[in-house]
């Protein structure tokens, strides 16, 4: 089958882009990047301030405790780049967004261009999640220090769907949450070990009997560990 080179691009903006360099320089990620199959930038938010500090944050209005990531330097920011392309999506990574999925993860990798910011401190100045944010999403319900974790995450996940990312893209396809199902059990060799066997069924060579064993255990491991999967 022939790849088709999808080039996404997908910027990040981030008061503290050290977190990101990690995550967004190895594995499936970087690989993809290098075939030129993703664009990934990750903007220091501090660099759009006009303050001599360089200070992205303030105090909140009405006596409320913690730090609020400020509007102007985010809106400086989120212009420039809708000023040069047009954008699928505006993301924010909110502890209270909708949570991340694998259905998601599909869907955005279909996608050009994608705007990620990372929260950080107590929030940011709701007035930039009403005019310009387009969803907000989280990839759990708990509280990190910053929002540039959940945005490696979700990149990771989106990243590694483009065709071409993977070598074998059905690899991809038969991921756990891929119809709404857990990816079946997976051995390697040695078939024997200390007396723990591989399922005969996988040693039997029979293509289609194999699939039918995985379908069933992939079923199997869903009502056990995660039935809320079925209920969808």
């Amino acid at each position: 089958m022939k790849i088709v080179n999808i080039k996404m691009r997908i910027d990040i903006i981030s008061a503290v882009p050290e977190l990101l360099e990690s995550p967004l320089n190895y594995s499936i990620v970087k690989r993809a990047r290098d075939k030129g199959l993703v664009e990934i930038y990750v903007h220091n938010l501090r660099e759009y301030t006009t303050n001599k500090h360089r200070r992205v944050d303030d105090y909140a209005f009405g006596f409320s405790a913690g730090m609020v990531l400020q509007i102007e330097p985010i809106d400086r920011i989120i212009t420039q780049l809708k000023s040069e392309r047009n954008y699928d999506e505006v993301i924010y990574t909110s502890p209270d967004g909708e949570k991340f999925d694998q259905k998601m993860a599909n869907s955005y990798s279909m996608s050009e261009n994608l705007i990620i910011l990372c929260g950080h401190y107590k929030g940011i100045d709701h007035r930039i999640r009403e005019h310009l944010i387009t969803r907000e999403i989280t990839i759990g319900d708990y509280v990190l220090t910053g929002g540039e974790l959940p945005a490696a995450i979700m990149t990771d996940a989106i990243v590694r769907l483009i065709p071409g990312a993977i070598g074998d893209e059905q690899s991809a396809l038969s991921d756990s949450f891929q119809d709404n199902l857990l990816a079946p059990p997976v051995y390697t060799r040695p078939a024997d070990y200390k007396g723990w066997k591989v399922p005969d069924i996988l040693l039997s060579g029979h293509q289609a009997k194999v699939d039918e064993w995985n379908y069933q255990q992939s079923v199997e491991r869903t009502k056990l560990l995660r039935p809320d999967l079925l209920d969808e």
